[in-house]
């Protein structure tokens, strides 16, 4: 099993060994293999982008089998490759004051 994680302190093999007895927690660590995600930029968003661009293209009708599924995602994974689809990352600074204004304080400097 391949997990995908980002770089928090707590996301460790050692975290197993706090859930579960010790011979569980190596039975697990046997079986996983820990990918980690880039420590600095959007690649979440962009997955999330690209994951609802596939339910959408994919998902939206019903699917009769896996089978069908794995076409219509070969499908469309054909289609954005052949496009060269990519991602306009818009989101600014200034964006994320305006959005998450509770997360970012009001300085107010009074240097004149």
């Amino acid at each position: 099993m391949r997990i995908v994680q980002d770089n928090l302190n707590t996301h460790t093999p050692a975290a197993l060994y706090e859930a579960f007895e010790p011979a569980e927690a190596r039975r697990i660590l046997q079986r996983v293999e820990f990918h980690y995600t880039p420590k600095h930029g959007s690649w979440l968003n962009m997955a999330e982008i690209e994951i609802a661009i596939f339910a959408r293209g994919c998902l939206s009708r019903r699917v009769e089998s896996m089978h069908i599924l794995r076409e219509r995602i070969a499908a469309l994974e054909a289609e954005r490759n052949a496009q060269r689809c990519t991602i306009s990352w818009r989101f600014t600074s200034h964006d994320a004051r305006v959005k998450l204004h509770d997360l970012y304080p009001v300085v107010n400097n009074n240097l004149d």
